[in-house]
């Protein structure tokens, strides 16, 4: 089993749009065979700032794999970025127990 956290820190003037394009990924992704959980989340900060963070679990590296070469995958990619004001923070964990 393999999970994915993720944080996105969108541009103050592009939240909704960082909000949309994620909010896209969750059905489809949800729906591909090595998928075991896909929650979205959000959180705002003291300065009212909001990010958004991705929870994922994966059968296993494969199923991993397999999601990142899907057309969900990619147009989410080619398109978010622009509106983030910093990389996006992956993190991928390895369950021990």
């Amino acid at each position: 089993m393999v999970t994915v956290f993720a944080s996105f820190y969108p541009k103050k003037d592009k939240t909704e749009e960082v909000r949309n394009i994620l909010s896209a990924m969750v059905e489809p992704t949800r729906a591909e065979s090595g998928n075991k959980t896909y929650d979205l989340f959000s959180m705002k900060s003291e300065s009212n700032e909001e990010t958004f963070h991705l929870f994922e679990i994966y059968d296993g590296k494969e199923a991993l794999e397999f999601h990142r070469g899907t057309e969900h995958y990619k147009n989410y990619r080619a398109n978010i970025v622009q509106h983030l004001i910093k990389p996006i923070e992956v993190k991928v964990l390895n369950q021990i127990k």
